[in-house]
């Protein structure tokens, strides 16, 4: 098992009135939103990874006994950002590294790094997924091997913002969103599937991976994946694709 030094505890008893009501504004406009718009499986998620409007999630009362027992994952406090080796080392060990703090109300819409509430609201009910839970545990796997190329490390850095950041899932013939990037936002919620701006195409490998990355504004592309088995699947050839782009850059 991997060790890992810079796990923190979540210090509950830290969150104030103010930090819950905030929680509870975040998890009912998202909610409400969402029925409509998310993944059946993030959505089945939400409840069985425990989150409810009234309270901060616990991470280790609350959401890793019940991801523990359904897919083997667990949440895991960090100071914020961490390094992208960190960031790979714990998700390789089934461990899903979230921020403590949350948002003030003066951030509602926008924040420069992710939050507690992107962090869990966003990512965490689709750890209830098993094949989604392989895809992250082996794509971390592969990262680990090549993390000390700086050219692998930006491509890698595109195919998962690509898919668990800002990804679009085909179910029963409607786009519907299980990125988490997009989840936790309530303007992106509706601009990634109803917006006339974006395109929205289907999931390549090689064209994830020429794709700049957009942090500062609302994405103009979103590529759609037919299911999380496939996702899973398709990393043998994301392999093959990230040894032949070092190839031809060395």
């Amino acid at each position: 098992m991997i060790k890992i030094k810079k796990i923190m505890n979540q210090s509950y008893s830290s969150y104030t009135a103010e930090d819950h009501r905030m929680w509870r504004m975040l998890f009912e406009r998202q909610t409400q939103k969402l029925p409509q718009l998310a993944s059946k499986d993030y959505l089945e998620g939400i409840d069985k990874a425990g989150f409810v409007a009234d309270h901060i999630p616990d991470f280790e009362k609350e959401l890793t006994p019940r991801l523990q027992a359904l897919t083997g994952w667990s949440v895991v406090g960090v100071p914020g950002l961490v390094s992208i080796k960190e960031f790979f080392e714990l998700m390789a060990d089934r461990q899903f590294p979230a921020s403590t703090w949350l948002r003030r109300p003066d951030q509602l819409d926008y924040l420069e790094e992710p939050d507690m509430f992107h962090d869990t609201f966003g990512h965490v009910p689709l750890l209830t997924n098993q094949a989604f839970c392989d895809f992250l545990a082996e794509f971390s796997k592969i990262s680990l091997r090549y993390i000390e190329d700086e050219t692998a490390v930006k491509l890698m850095q595109r195919l998962y913002w690509y898919t668990v950041e800002f990804g679009l899932i085909k179910e029963d013939g409607h786009l519907k969103i299980y990125g988490g990037g997009i989840l936790s936002s309530s303007g992106e919620s509706d601009y990634s599937l109803h917006s006339d701006i974006p395109e929205r195409v289907p999931y390549n490998i090689e064209e994830i991976i020429a794709t700049e990355v957009k942090i500062d504004e609302y994405q103009k592309k979103y590529f759609v994946i037919d299911s999380y088995e496939k996702l899973y699947q398709s990393l043998p050839q994301f392999e093959k694709v990230l040894e032949h782009q070092l190839l031809v850059c060395q």
